[in-house]
């Protein structure tokens, strides 16, 4: 079957060629129904561009970066928090006939800052997505600065309304889930937070003591062990929380996998879930669904926060301005097998 060009998109749609071109570059003044005749027909004959007659016509590239920080560099990484952004900016890329350059990097690396203005003069980036840590370190949103493209950043961590920002209320969720352990009639909640330098993680321990006190309970700093993020340390830090003399009969992470660290030395001390302890997470990674029993978890809406950091981006590209404050997408719990009502 040939590929189909631009004269049919626009045979099927009955306007003119000129106009699908409009559709396709998202600009101004194209009357909504006739966008959503263009669009339809991009998608009823699987219309691709020609991103390099494209290119050469506006003297521009249409490649927008999504720049992480490398998981491999964690023991025992969890590949899904990656897929997800990546499946979020690529359908907005596809709707919007732009191509996305997947880059891993590591944050702490001293050199990062050049590497990645290295990576946007050498495949001429347009624009740049930027995942946590790295979208909380100065230097890092400097060195982007210096070559100046767009940059949308997600969970930047600290919530101060600012433009060109996605996140989701991570506080707030937090409290909630405390709240929720606590409404089973557990009293001694502990909670497992993350790595200092993942500023969005930090939000998570600031809502769970905040449901501590919303719950009537008292805040206690013994009840707080740190992780690192990974498996390894969720081990760790349940195995010290539950060879305490009063162990705590819930335990809530700050991310799944550390919680699924909790699960395994639970198991290993014979100590039933959620019998005898309940456990939550954060993220709702696919490993979240895997792991028996099933964990309770907060899910974070990274498919979605991902795809509109991708259309903000694209909008600015094609001179809309980005919205003034930082837009939260809320994030929700899902009750699974792992938490249970307090042992008596």
């Amino acid at each position: 079957m040939p590929k189909a060009t631009i004269h049919d998109v626009a045979r099927l749609a009955g306007v003119s060629i000129k106009t699908v071109s409009r559709v396709i570059n998202r600009e101004p003044n194209v009357r909504e129904m006739t966008r959503d005749q263009v669009q339809k027909a991009i998608s009823d004959l699987d219309y691709r561009p020609n991103q390099s007659a494209r290119s050469l016509k506006s003297r521009r590239s249409y490649l927008i970066g999504l720049v992480y920080d490398d998981p491999s560099t964690y023991e025992l990484p969890s590949s899904g928090y990656v897929v997800n952004l990546q499946q979020g900016l690529l359908r907005a890329c596809r709707a919007a006939n732009y191509d996305l350059l997947i880059h891993p990097c590591t944050y702490s690396d001293a050199g990062v800052g050049k590497e990645l203005r290295q990576l946007i003069e050498h495949n001429q980036l347009v624009g740049i997505v930027l995942t946590p840590p790295l979208s909380n370190m100065p230097r890092i949103i400097r060195a982007i600065g210096e070559t100046g493209i767009p940059l949308i950043r997600i969970a930047p961590g600290a919530r101060r309304d600012r433009p060109n920002t996605v996140a989701t209320n991570d506080r707030e969720v937090s409290a909630e889930m405390t709240r929720y352990l606590a409404s089973l009639g557990h009293k001694r909640i502990a909670f497992i937070s993350g790595h200092p330098d993942h500023k969005a993680v930090a939000r998570r321990l600031a809502g769970y003591r905040d449901g501590i006190e919303q719950s009537g309970l008292r805040f206690s700093e013994r009840m707080v062990v740190a992780g690192d993020n990974s498996i390894r340390s969720g081990e760790e830090c349940g195995s010290r929380l539950l060879a305490r003399k009063q162990p705590p009969t819930a335990i809530f992470a700050a991310n799944d996998d550390m919680a699924a660290g909790v699960l395994r030395i639970a198991h290993r001390k014979g100590i039933s879930v959620p019998g005898q302890l309940s456990v939550a997470g954060f993220d709702d990674i696919t490993l979240a669904q895997q792991i028996f029993p099933s964990l309770t978890t907060i899910k974070q809406p990274l498919e979605e926060m991902a795809e509109l950091a991708a259309n903000l981006l694209i909008d600015q590209l094609h001179g809309n301005p980005p919205p003034k404050k930082t837009v939260v997408i809320p994030a929700t719990l899902v009750i699974r097998e792992s938490t249970g009502p307090a042992p008596h």
